[in-house]
């Protein structure tokens, strides 16, 4: 086995490509290495190529120049913008690059059954970056279910607090807020919930039923004195829980520069922020934008052997930990996204699971989640061995079409099945 660490080209540089991803070659360096990277936007085309010393040769304004030349590296990385997966993942695929592709797969149905077709049956390795699945926090969970303890699995409950900040950050003034740029709430952010459940329960989910809506975050609840952008606005200081002159200019004050300051603006003084929040759509009140995506779902899943299933995303909160009970015939679960308690019904006794202190060494988002998946993902490629990867192109169209089915049945008030 070599040791030469695995080469990767990075398809879209931006915040989950090239800070949220890439780190991992720097702070391993003898196991990637990042050697080419396509980027439209210049700055972080040029960070990319700075942070790790790529040769100009390598580096490109368009991936499909990339694509045109002989292979540059063992596997890419395709974190474009959602709608923009398609056609480099299946250039890169056909190209025989082992592919690493951001969630989610694609915005639509075909397009997500042509790129698992175009994986299908390849020596090549590809994994979604579904990135809960690589977690200390849900691999105990799984396991635990696995083990038995709990009997029989009658229900599970599943909650993403997606937190009132975010929401008005990603989904209402960002790049997720609108479905013909991106994709519904239920794809581009609940996916992994629905992959979650999927792996942790190990069984198919066979029909689906939704409702939600887009309730707060619209034209007619704009309060009175208003203005368009926040910047402007006499309700900024302390009157509106969705300032984003509050928000942003708190992180700035506090000296806190990563995500989400880090998507608004590549000036990081107070000047480069307050211009980003005048002139960009960050600044904009949340209620003058082009947002149409919900803010608030609820989806009832029937999977094999009679389990079923309930998830709830809403914005309305201040957490961000996703909670899930667990009900089966011999005990409950019960996770709040750091610590996992499990109750024997013969017993009596509650064991619990602080899983991120006894795993010690998590570090970056998703719980240790992305610096999870890059660490499989290269073992994955060096040892040639799909199985050390559980995000392949099967699973993940699975929980694609029943978020797919979600939104078919929230338009529609009818209970889907999942076709596969």
């Amino acid at each position: 086995m070599s040791s030469k660490p695995i080469t990767l080209a990075i398809c879209g540089a931006g915040s989950r490509g090239l800070l949220s991803y890439a780190p991992y070659a720097l702070k391993h360096p003898d196991e990637l290495k990042v050697v080419a990277v396509a980027e439209p936007r210049e700055w972080f085309r040029d960070e990319a190529m700075k942070r790790h010393k790529i040769p100009a040769k390598s580096v490109f304004s368009d991936w499909r120049e990339m694509a045109a030349k002989e292979k540059l590296a063992d596997a890419v990385l395709v974190a474009t913008q959602d709608s923009l997966h398609k056609e480099p993942a299946i250039a890169f695929i056909k190209k025989n690059y082992d592919v690493l592709l951001e969630k989610p797969m694609a915005c639509n149905e075909t397009d997500c059954r042509e790129i698992a077709e175009a994986a299908r049956g390849r020596k090549s390795i590809f994994a979604l970056c579904h990135v809960l699945r690589y977690t200390p926090y849900f691999r105990r969970m799984k396991a635990i279910v696995e083990s038995g303890v709990l009997g029989q699995i009658a229900t599970v409950r599943h909650i993403e607090p997606v937190g009132f900040w975010h929401q008005a950050h990603s989904y209402v003034r960002g790049n997720w807020r609108n479905e013909k740029l991106s994709s519904p709430m239920i794809l581009s952010k609940s996916c992994h919930d629905m992959d979650i459940l999927l792996f942790i329960l190990g069984k198919k989910c066979l029909r689906i039923s939704s409702f939600g809506s887009l309730m707060h975050f619209r034209k007619e609840n704009k309060p009175k004195n208003a203005e368009a952008r926040c910047l402007d606005c006499p309700l900024a200081d302390n009157k509106c829980p969705y300032s984003a002159k509050a928000f942003y200019m708190k992180m700035v004050n506090d000296g806190n520069f990563g995500w989400p300051l880090s998507v608004i603006c590549t000036e990081m003084t107070p000047v480069g922020v307050e211009k980003a929040l005048r002139k960009g759509p960050y600044g904009r009140c949340v209620y003058s934008c082009d947002n149409d995506v919900v803010d608030h779902q609820i989806v009832s899943m029937l999977f094999e052997n009679e389990t079923t299933a309930s998830f709830t995303m809403t914005a309305f909160t201040p957490k961000m930990h996703r909670e899930t009970d667990i009900f089966g015939s011999l005990g409950c679960l019960r996770g709040d996204g750091n610590i996992i308690k499990v109750t024997n019904f013969l017993t009596g006794r509650t064991d619990e699971f602080d899983v991120n202190r006894e795993s010690g060494d998590i570090t970056g988002g998703h719980g240790g989640g992305d610096e999870g998946l890059m660490k499989d993902f290269v073992k994955a490629v060096r040892a040639r061995d799909f199985s050390l990867l559980s995000s392949g192109p099967e699973v993940s169209l699975e929980s694609h079409m029943m978020a797919f089915a979600a939104e078919r049945s929230r338009r529609n008030n009818t209970v889907e099945r999942i076709e596969l």
